[in-house]
């Protein structure tokens, strides 16, 4: 393991346990600089990857994260993040983590070393054909990831590799492998730091542009979003009205007479028609609102 990019020790860093706070702070500040970088350079596969599952999305499938400690924990936040902010039914992005739901909380690192839990929990999900399995694991090397990533390209499914190491056997048993090269630690092996980084900068790429181009937004709107609370509900208000041009009040009624649903609202006010008529035309665009405001549907 000591060959690995992600476990190598740099001596820029051998000294800092005698460092300043200031010091350490800019020094994590200065290697963290460093992700968009190697983010920017596995751009031509990340582009691949994010194509091919958008793919699987527009079948009806699943998008589905994998992965143990750190890596399994961000899978899960990107996963979660989704039906809030794209109205998305939970069950199509999801997260599997190495030791279940009670490791997002409580460290479970032996989890990792299992090949064949990975290959239960990726049938116990049914995945098939239409899915698309993203495995996470800086290393590249995880057994549970690389268990997971097998069973579903047998199954069919798109497979994908995240990790931050060159050649890893991950990238070798994922249809679109993605290497984002951080390169060493500043705590030498600590791969919440960099790698880390690096990960939820590319799981927020694949979920988001996924969902941009499934329709889920119009320009840069979150048109989809769930009003779930005051903050959402505010941001819902100003979106009709951004979108629409229509005063506050009106823009409140609107919603109000959609159930808060944001694209009902605006195509009622844009097209003058009732929640109703306003459903049909958005169901007739595939959920697109540029489409319905535009007569295409």
């Amino acid at each position: 393991m000591g060959e690995m990019l992600t476990e190598r020790v740099d001596p820029r860093y051998r000294d800092i346990d005698v460092a300043s706070v200031a010091e350490l702070a800019m020094l994590m500040n200065e290697a963290d600089a460093g992700v968009p970088v190697a983010v920017r350079a596995a751009m031509g596969q990340i582009v691949t990857a994010i194509s091919a599952i958008t793919a699987r999305l527009e079948m009806g499938g699943r998008l589905i994260y994998v992965g143990a400690g750190t890596a399994g924990r961000i899978g899960v936040l990107d996963a979660s993040e989704c039906p809030p902010t794209f109205n998305t039914d939970p069950e199509q992005v999801q997260a599997i983590i190495a030791g279940g739901p009670s490791a997002i909380v409580n460290a479970g690192e032996g989890a990792e070393d299992d090949v064949d839990a990975g290959a239960r929990a990726i049938a116990e999900r049914t995945v098939g054909p239409a899915d698309a399995v993203v495995g996470i694991a800086a290393s590249g090397r995880t057994p549970f990831v690389l268990g997971a990533l097998a069973a579903a390209r047998e199954r069919g499914a798109l497979t994908v590799a995240l990790s931050c190491n060159p050649g890893a056997p991950l990238s070798a048993a994922a249809e679109c492998p993605i290497e984002v090269l951080v390169g060493p630690e500043v705590l030498a092996g600590s791969t919440r730091l960099r790698a880390g980084t690096a990960q939820k900068m590319v799981l927020n790429m694949i979920s988001t542009i996924a969902m941009v181009r499934l329709g889920k937004t119009y320009g840069n709107l979150m048109v989809d979003l769930r009003a779930t609370n005051a903050k959402l509900r505010e941001r819902a208000v100003r979106i009709v009205e951004t979108v629409t041009g229509a005063e506050r009040g009106r823009a409140e009624a609107a919603l109000q007479a959609a159930g808060l649903e944001v694209k009902v609202a605006i195509v009622m006010i844009m097209s003058e028609v009732e929640a109703d008529e306003a459903r049909r035309r958005l169901a007739a665009a595939a959920g697109r609102l540029r489409v319905a405001l535009e007569g295409r549907a």
